[in-house]
């Protein structure tokens, strides 16, 4: 297995960045949150000659969730998300699909639990659960990679809105805190919106971090 190499594309009415994470010897990836516009994703993993075998999911909202149903049946792989995210993945006035017009439901073929590790793409991948923005947001991190994606629990000197269905700013501060800045602080974030990041710079400017 080779290095892990991560593109993006920003997708969606809210600039959703679904990322992908590649094998850059054997062109394996994974599909972290297909959020929308699922026909310019799979002209792109055509293009760059990628081998899909699973889509991540961060948390359940529409703009995470809009073109994974075209993803698993153009490319026949799994769906991952944590358990704890069951309520908003399964119900379309909680993800708010049915808000914009298309009610859109996720059941996972895997349901994954806090502090799991799974070998993928070669490496070991840790599931963080981080509920606060949804109920069971979820980050993966790549410990030898040093990368951790955060979907929309932790942005560039910033967090993710807690105002939707399942939020909590508490919980979310706390996951944050706990789980996310207690990582080595050279680990890169790539968060769900925005601009990369690294735990060295949140830990040090996100307002959040001292709340």
């Amino acid at each position: 297995m080779g290095k892990l190499k991560c593109d993006f594309r920003v997708v969606g009415p809210v600039q959703t960045n679904c990322y992908f994470l590649s094998d850059e010897e054997t062109k394996e990836c994974v599909v972290i949150d297909p959020g929308a516009e699922a026909g310019n994703l799979l002209s792109y993993i055509e293009k760059k000659g990628l081998h899909v075998t699973a889509v991540l999911l961060t948390h359940g909202h529409f703009d995470h969730i809009l073109a994974v149903d075209s993803l698993k049946n153009a490319l026949n792989v799994p769906v991952y998300a944590a358990e704890a995210e069951k309520e908003v993945l399964l119900d379309a006035d909680i993800n708010l699909s049915i808000q914009m017009g298309a009610s859109v439901t996720v059941e996972a073929d895997k349901w994954l639990q806090d502090g799991e590790q799974l070998e993928i793409l070669g490496q070991e991948m840790r599931c963080i659960l981080t509920p606060g923005h949804t109920s069971g947001g979820m980050c993966f991190y790549f410990p030898k990679a040093g990368i951790l994606f955060s979907g929309d629990t932790l942005f560039q000197e910033s967090v993710g809105r807690t105002d939707f269905p399942t939020g909590s700013m508490g919980t979310l501060i706390r996951s944050v805190r706990e789980k996310l800045f207690v990582l080595p602080k050279a680990v890169r974030v790539y968060p769900g919106h925005g601009m990369m990041t690294s735990i060295e710079n949140e830990a040090m400017y996100n307002p959040y971090a001292a709340v």
